[in-house]
């Protein structure tokens, strides 16, 4: 009687299959150019791993070492990032968009599209879903994966018509008392001839105004970047969190190096200037928390990202969900009011 074929699903096959998974993860992982360090590291460690699948020598222990010490470099790198750097993460192509945190989060889904008065906007993805069993409804700007879809979501940059999907939806949430959620992550609201013409200066203004006085909480989170009318104008919340490694600012260090300095290369210096990372809102108090990521950023593990950021998410509800709707709007209000700290000199 002749040997047994290998069974498809024995260790022998399931073990190459997950290295070359593994192997795969690593090339296809997107380094920044401050992460070149670390990229040379993983990659010894993948030839490491390929090594000892080829081979009866235990290099297990070479792996394990060197995966260690490119754990405490990305950690001494993510130590000292300048704001500059930090707006590289915040770009990473890698990095988790609304739709996975509503697919990570949220159940029962169900997306709503268009705004009634032009065109369905597709960089403003939104709809109905349930947050912890409660009904609510979530939306945010969605970038693309790939150029097809970048090209789709117009690189998450929204022009009226995504504005007023937006507000239509929100104000769905106010007909049934449902809590919002809003997710920021555009580099600003599109600057197209199209989208003056439709009136993209009043679509982020009636959002802004709107959502002061809406009736129900809002919870807005900054995931990635923050660009000015076009972030605000579906961040104007009870609670606004910001992740780690996000951007908010008025404008873009390139669009402020321009103006200033007539040139983006000093996007670096402006950066710098603008104060546009997480620690310093939060110290200025134009946002109420800075939620973790992990290790690498929250493009290194969507899971974890999720996680965390859902349990904040619980908690910031939790805080706001119980007041009347002029306990709401007041807050709201007297949060408004409170940006813009200065000093008089004399």
């Amino acid at each position: 009687m002749g040997k047994s074929a290998v069974s498809a699903n024995s260790p022998s096959t399931i073990a190459p299959l997950i290295l070359k998974a593994k192997e795969h993860a690593v090339s296809k992982r997107t380094y920044l150019d401050f992460e070149q360090p670390i990229a040379e590291l993983d990659k010894k460690v993948a030839e490491l791993r390929n090594m000892d699948s080829d081979s009866s020598v235990d290099l297990s222990t070479e792996v394990a070492q060197l995966e260690k010490k490119s754990q405490q470099l990305t950690k001494d790198i993510y130590a000292k990032l300048t704001p500059w750097q930090i707006t590289k993460i915040a770009r990473h192509p890698d990095r988790p968009y609304t739709m996975d945190y509503v697919k990570s989060m949220f159940t029962d889904f169900v997306e709503m599209h268009g705004d009634r008065h032009f065109a369905d906007d597709q960089s403003i993805v939104g709809g109905l879903a349930r947050f912890n069993g409660t009904p609510c409804v979530v939306l945010g700007h969605q970038k693309g994966r790939d150029t097809k879809e970048r090209a789709l979501r117009n690189f998450g940059m929204s022009k009226p018509e995504g504005y007023r999907k937006a507000l239509r939806l929100m104000k769905t949430a106010e007909k049934f008392k449902l809590p919002v959620f809003t997710f920021v992550d555009t580099p600003g609201a599109y600057p197209g001839i199209d989208a003056e013409e439709r009136g993209q200066s009043e679509a982020i203004g009636r959002n802004i105004y709107e959502m002061a006085q809406l009736e129900v909480p809002i919870i807005s989170t900054i995931i990635g970047e923050g660009g000015s009318g076009g972030a605000l104008a579906i961040a104007v919340a009870d609670e606004v969190l910001m992740l780690q490694y996000s951007v908010y600012s008025v404008i873009s260090p390139e669009g402020c190096a321009s103006i200033l300095w007539k040139t983006a290369e000093r996007a670096q210096d402006a950066a710098e200037a603008l104060g546009i990372v997480a620690p310093r809102l939060k110290t200025l108090g134009l946002v109420d928390k800075v939620v973790n990521e992990p290790l690498g950023g929250a493009h290194a593990d969507h899971k974890q990202m999720a996680t965390t950021l859902k349990r904040a998410l619980t908690e910031a509800l939790r805080g706001v969900q119980d007041l009347s709707v002029s306990e709401l709007i007041d807050r709201r209000y007297t949060r408004l009011q409170s940006y813009g700290r200065f000093d008089e000199s004399k």
